[in-house]
């Protein structure tokens, strides 16, 4: 048993099935119908659910569920919007704004290093801000919470801005203020991303006391902010498995971007 809708099983389902057609599998080739391997992929992500014992469950080896597991995501990723689409579709469809904002996301310790700006061996994908291993996942939400699109993986090293300006986040968002009239609030990490992207003003470094309008421009961004950045909340409290993941951190971007798919097409499925 699984708490999701039939309706979005169902959904999987045929995803997987017109792979199947795309691959030329035989008809009772899989150890899996697509309804089956739709289930599996859906308690996955769900509960977070070890993949070898996943497996076990549904009667297949462990490799075979690694495959299926990986089919899954596959299917479920390439559905997803680019990010110049969805925020077409933000402006259209009447909204404001919009929220940019990072998270990295856990993952196990990895051997993989980089150097510093100081010249300096570190690891890759751990972050000193957040003293822990991950990948640094950038997304962009409607005012209400929901996102409407994630970023690849970046290593966790990395800043936000730096991942925002490498994966061509910033620009974009840039092109939506200026064609769109789709302007983007973020947090202070984000200062310097250009024109449309909306910082706070940060403190006096002697300590003084904001100015009184730039006191209630802060307060006015954080009144605006604070409800899109629940975006990340609402896919790692429905998707168990974005908790923490065993899988390649590289991986995690796809792995966020299906989760981010099937919480899309849920509210489509409530809606109806």
């Amino acid at each position: 048993m699984v708490d999701v809708p039939r309706e979005l099983v169902q959904y999987v389902s045929r995803l997987l099935a017109a792979e199947r057609r795309t691959r030329g599998t035989r008809t009772g080739a899989r150890a899996l119908t697509c309804f089956r391997q739709a289930l599996m992929v859906l308690v996955w992500f769900r509960k977070g659910e070890d993949v070898a014992l996943l497996g076990a469950g549904f009667g297949i080896s462990r490799a075979t569920a690694y495959r299926y597991l990986a089919e899954g995501i596959t299917v479920l990723t390439t559905q997803a919007e680019d990010l110049h689409t969805a925020l077409r579709r933000v402006a259209d469809d009447g909204w404001s704004h919009v929220i940019l904002d990072g998270k990295l996301f856990d993952c196990d310790r990895l051997t993989e290093t980089t150097l510093s700006v100081k010249g300096e061996t570190i690891d890759a994908w751990y972050s000193g801000k957040h003293r822990d291993f991950g990948a640094n996942i950038q997304a962009v939400a409607r005012p209400d919470g929901l996102p409407i699109w994630t970023s690849p993986a970046m290593p966790g090293h990395l800043h936000d801005l730096t991942c925002a300006q490498t994966l061509g986040v910033t620009a974009a968002l840039n092109w939506a203020a200026t064609e769109l009239d789709l302007p983007t609030l973020a947090d202070s990490g984000y200062e310097g991303a250009g024109q449309g992207i909306k910082t706070p003003v940060k403190q006096n470094t002697d300590g003084s006391r904001l100015a009184p309008d730039n006191r209630f421009y802060n307060r006015l961004l954080r009144s605006l902010r604070w409800q899109g950045e629940r975006g990340f909340a609402i896919l790692i409290g429905r998707w168990r498995t974005l908790r923490h993941t065993t899988a390649s951190p590289r991986r995690i971007g796809d792995i966020v971007t299906a989760a981010l798919h099937l919480t899309v097409n849920i509210q489509v499925v409530r809606e109806e």
